[in-house]
């Protein structure tokens, strides 16, 4: 099974490569094709993320060099500083030019992502001792404000200490990392998208959402964001916190799955025949969930739930929301949300799912585990 999925997957990377040309892939458009832009959005590193992974996998040289010419583009928008206000940095450079050190051992790559190892540290404010997620230093909607998002951004700075031994990028991760911990996650598993605090003092305020049902719902794809993102901060620096916090955001996740596996958009949304899905957040929990795997010992009690959750959900998304056998459609995978509650691309191909349904997928085959760690 997984074995037809990646060829699937290969083969339609391939024709996209001719299909985008020098433009990147974010969402879909009323179910159809990809929405393209210049290399200006947060998402467009997925693209390069999966160009790199069919690199790896087939050797194939169209692979390489349309990841080269990814990477070449990432250059120039640091150099213009285009759309680089925002925690996605370690989205964006991670899956392109940090990819391309760990594959080619590449200077100019590895040079080019400390500097956005950089512009992310830009966004740590000291008073609140945080990583402000949106707007400008000082804005009075988003100053003291996390998301659990960024929780995917922080290899980034972990790699950037291990290459540089500056300790100031650890330090920042892990303080980020154990205030996401403390406010983003619930006693139950569930969690907070965004939480705020005071900008100046760092006074806790209220946990709410931008993308969620409400503000106390748990939106499905944050859930999983901090599955993975969490089960990362272990592999980092082996606080066992971060791994019994992975533990318990991924428990909840696969104790609500319906019953075709793949999660809605929220999980306090009232289902109906209309509720929107989100294949995306269960593509990001099954490639989560191969991470928090290898760091389990085999006796763990919760080792046969998870591998268990993990078969049901690909399963689940190959079965039933995979675009196998329709050569023409652009995407891997229907049924992504980018955002209910906003009313953009509800309901259609997202690149990040497209991503980690095949990163999770070329794991459990070849295990190719994507660019987050060497």
């Amino acid at each position: 099974m997984w074995k037809t999925a990646i060829e699937d997957a290969v083969a339609k990377t391939r024709r996209n490569i001719e299909s985008f040309g020098d433009l990147f892939p974010h969402v879909g458009e009323g179910g159809g094709d990809y929405k393209l832009n210049p290399n200006t959005d947060w998402t467009d590193g997925f693209w390069s993320g999966m160009l790199w992974l069919c690199y790896e996998y087939t050797g194939e040289a169209v692979f390489r060099d349309a990841a080269v010419r990814t990477v070449e583009s990432f250059r120039q928008r640091l150099a213009a500083n285009t759309a680089l206000d925002h925690h996605d940095i370690g989205f964006l450079y991670s899956l392109s030019s940090k990819a391309q050190w760990f594959i080619e051992k590449d200077e100019a790559a590895r040079q080019l992502t400390l500097q956005a190892a950089d512009v992310l540290m830009k966004r740590w404010r000291p008073q609140s001792q945080l990583i402000q997620a949106w707007g400008p230093e000082g804005d009075p909607a988003n100053g003291g404000r996390i998301i659990i998002d960024c929780m995917m951004n922080l290899p980034l700075l972990y790699w950037a200490y291990q290459q540089t031994g500056d300790t100031r990028y650890r330090d920042v991760a892990v303080t980020h990392a154990e205030k996401s911990r403390r406010f983003l996650v619930r006693g139950d598993g569930s969690s907070y998208h965004t939480f705020y605090f005071d900008p100046e003092t760092g006074d806790s305020l209220r946990g709410g959402t931008a993308q969620g049902y409400r503000d106390g719902s748990t939106w499905t794809r944050g859930q999983a964001w901090g599955v993975y993102g969490f089960a990362l901060s272990y592999r980092y620096t082996g606080n066992a916190a971060f791994l019994d916090t992975a533990k318990r955001l991924a428990r909840y996740f696969l104790e609500r799955l319906p019953r075709d596996y793949v999660v809605y958009w929220d999980f306090d949304a009232p289902v109906d025949a209309d509720t929107k899905r989100d294949s995306s957040a269960s593509a990001i929990t099954s490639a989560g969930i191969l991470e928090l795997l290898e760091h389990l010992p085999s006796n763990d009690p919760d080792r046969d739930f998870l591998e268990n959750g993990l078969l049901r959900s690909m399963r689940g998304l190959i079965e039933r929301y995979a675009t196998i056998g329709e050569p023409d459609a652009q995407g891997l995978l229907k049924r992504g949300s980018y955002s209910v509650r906003g009313g953009a691309s509800p309901d259609d191909f997202v690149i990040w799912g497209d991503y980690y349904y095949l990163e999770a997928l070329m794991r459990m085959d070849r295990g190719l585990c994507g660019y987050w760690y060497e």
